[in-house]
C-alpha cells in the first residue's frame, strides 16, 4: 500500500489541545497528504495546524462537521488520491486502523469503509452508555431514511474512492453532524459497495466530551427528515 495515494482529511474546530499530537501520530505512521479544516476555530487550532506543514483549509466562520468534511474532501479531489480518509481530530482514532478501511477500497474493490467501534464487543463496553444509546438511535434513523443497517453510523473514520467521493460531494446536503448518516444513506441510493471494519477507540476526557449523544441525535433526526422532504 503506498501511502502517498491516500489523503487523510481532518476537520477541527477548537481542537488546540490535541491537533498537534493527532497529526503527528498520523505523520509518523507514514501518512503526509494531511488535510486540516479549521473550522472557524476561536482558539489557535490553526496556528498549531500551520506550524506542522499540513494542508490547511479554513472557514472564517463555523460551518459545521458537514460544512468541514464537504471542504477538506473537496481540497483532497483536486490532488487525485486514489482513496480519502476522514480522521477526527480528537484523537479517539488509533492511525494504525486507517489501514483496515483503506485496504478494502484498495484491495477488494469496495467505495466506502466506515471503521466501527462497535464491532468488537470489547470495545463496545469502553463506550459510555450516553454515548452507545445514541449510536444505535442514529443506526436506526440512518437505515429508516434509505441507508445500509450499520453498527457505527456516526464513526469519525471512513474511506471512500475517488469515485465514492466525487459522487458523494456532488449529492451532500448537510452542514453538521447529520453528514454521518447521509454519507451512508447516500452510498446506499448510489449503490457503492460499502462495508465496516472494526477498529479500537482511544476514550479520553477530552474525546468523551466532543461528537454525539441522545440530543444530538434526535437533531440529527429533525434535520434529516427536513432534508428528504425537501
Amino acid at each position: 500500500m503506498d501511502k502517498r495515494d491516500i489523503y487523510v482529511v481532518v476537520p477541527a474546530y477548537n481542537e488546540e489541545k490535541v491537533i498537534r499530537d493527532t497529526l503527528r501520530k498520523l505523520k509518523n505512521e507514514g501518512y503526509h497528504n494531511i488535510i486540516v479544516v479549521d473550522d472557524g476555530s476561536k482558539d489557535n487550532t490553526y496556528n498549531i495546524a500551520k506550524e506542522e506543514e499540513v494542508i490547511l483549509c479554513r472557514h472564517i466562520i463555523n460551518r459545521g462537521l458537514g460544512g468541514a468534511l464537504g471542504t477538506g474532501i473537496r481540497c483532497a479531489l483536486e490532488y487525485n488520491p486514489k482513496v480519502i480518509v476522514t480522521f477526527d481530530a480528537d484523537g479517539q482514532h488509533d492511525p494504525k486502523d486507517i489501514e483496515k478501511v483503506v485496504k478494502p477500497i484498495l484491495y477488494e474493490g469496495y467505495d466506502m469503509v466506515v471503521g466501527s467501534r462497535l464491532m468488537d464487543k470489547e470495545e463496545l463496553k469502553n463506550m459510555p452508555m450516553v454515548k452507545r444509546i445514541g449510536n444505535i438511535l442514529l443506526n436506526f434513523i440512518t437505515y429508516f431514511l434509505g441507508g445500509y443497517l450499520v453498527t457505527d453510523s456516526q464513526s469519525g473514520l471512513r474511506a471512500f474512492s475517488k469515485r465514492a467521493a466525487e459522487v458523494i460531494l456532488s449529492n451532500l446536503k448537510s452542514n453538521r453532524y447529520e453528514i454521518s448518516s447521509e454519507f451512508i444513506i447516500i452510498a446506499k441510493r448510489e449503490k457503492l459497495k460499502f462495508k465496516e471494519v472494526p477498529i479500537k477507540t482511544i476514550y479520553t476526557e477530552y474525546s468523551i466530551s466532543r461528537g454525539t449523544n441522545v440530543v444530538t441525535g434526535i437533531k440529527i433526526f429533525i434535520k434529516l427528515i427536513i432534508q428528504r422532504l425537501i
